[in-house]
């Protein structure tokens, strides 16, 4: 008798169990439709991506709610106050404002449409992908494009904690750029820096297991963004561009140099003499902090860091002076290279590191009577 009873029981309980479960099934496939991803994305999602997506697209949502908000209560005020003069006829009114939901929501579809074009083609020209990254780190949006750079997917990187995914000496540099203070949220503190990766791209171009991942180095640059919900948040958006990037646009206004690891000039090209008015022979041998504008010091240091610690870097802009006299703003690429390729009579042989910079002139001559170095003063008095 007792047997029975516990035989009963225990199938009483695996049903109730198996209800569970289809349950649980049905609310978790209901949640995964409701995502803006690709059925075919949808249907291989498990459960703690579609928690972790739904998460980050709630986050994602508020940070945007703001905007949107301050819309609609416009939009209400102006229908209040086209409603307080009216003396319309109501099915006249009626027929107008059906003809109004019908324009607008035409007019909504076809603004979606270029915006999305629109998007594309600043991904395109940017080399890079969009982040929405919180103060704690996670990764609340990625571009869909990240996979073309990184190797790993949208749906792979969103809802994950930026420290998973990046060198462990990086992520004090991280924590700096990701906390805000007050003020710095309210006026939309700028961000610049860089960090190394990991990303699931080979040299081919061919995605690889996340396991036999490489680091990759991104410039991160962008600003603080508040939203004042019941539910604040702060974030930082940024655009994040993979180094050294695709030279592609090289033009009588760049020049290429290569500098010992302490920044020394050891090659530059022709270019550079009709840029800042130097010959090549002129440079060899003295440092690029020698024809840096003085108030541009720090900004060139944080790059030679970064060189020396990540072996790629971008400097942001910082100005160079011209013999004749005054600057020029540019902004050099960055990365660390051996200096010689190895020799079959010197397979093991220790290669030396060098520095090869591109650098783009990003304005013509400004303060041309300005004297601020003494090859300046020689070169007036000379000439």
């Amino acid at each position: 008798m007792m047997t029975a009873d516990k035989e009963k029981r225990r199938a009483i309980s695996r049903e109730a169990a198996r209800r569970r479960r289809r349950v649980e099934s049905d609310v978790f496939g209901d949640l995964s439709r409701l995502l803006p991803l690709q059925p075919s994305i949808q249907a291989h999602l498990d459960k703690p991506s579609v928690i972790r997506l739904t998460l980050s697209y709630i986050r994602m949502h508020t940070v945007l709610k703001g905007s949107a908000r301050t819309k609609a209560e416009a939009s209400h005020t102006v229908k209040h106050g086209q409603a307080m003069e009216g003396a319309e006829d109501k099915t006249d009114l009626e027929k107008r404002e059906q003809d109004r939901g019908q324009d607008k929501e035409e007019r909504e579809t076809e603004e979606a449409v270029e915006a999305m074009e629109e998007t594309n083609m600043y991904l395109k020209i940017l080399e890079g992908f969009l982040m929405v990254i919180s103060t704690e780190g996670d990764m609340v949006y990625l571009s869909n494009n990240v996979s073309k750079h990184m190797g790993l997917s949208q749906t792979e990187l969103m809802g994950h904690n930026i420290f998973d995914f990046t060198h462990p000496c990086d992520h004090e540099e991280i924590r700096n750029n990701i906390r805000l203070t007050a003020e710095e949220v309210l006026y939309g503190a700028k961000r610049d820096f860089v960090i190394r990766i990991k990303s699931a791209l080979t040299h081919r171009g061919r995605s690889t297991n996340l396991k036999s991942a490489t680091w990759k180095v991104l410039h991160c640059q962008g600003r603080a963004k508040v939203c004042v919900t019941p539910s604040s948040v702060s974030c930082l958006l940024l655009t994040c561009q993979p180094l050294p990037l695709s030279h592609t646009l090289l033009s009588t206004h760049t020049f290429t140099s290569q500098h010992s690891m302490d920044m020394r000039f050891t090659h530059c090209d022709q270019r550079v003499t009709g840029l800042l008015g130097y010959s090549p022979e002129e440079l060899l041998g003295r440092s690029i902090y020698d024809l840096c504008h003085t108030l541009d010091t720090n900004r060139l240091t944080k790059n030679h860091v970064n060189l020396c610690l990540k072996s790629q870097s971008v400097s942001g802009q910082y100005r160079m002076l011209v013999k004749s006299g005054g600057y020029i703003w540019v902004e050099s690429h960055s990365a660390v290279i051996p200096s010689v390729r190895p020799s079959k009579s010197r397979p093991g042989a220790h290669l030396p590191l060098c520095i090869l910079c591109v650098t783009y002139v990003l304005s013509g001559v400004e303060e041309p009577s300005l004297q601020l170095s003494l090859d300046q003063t020689v070169h007036r008095y000379v000439s």
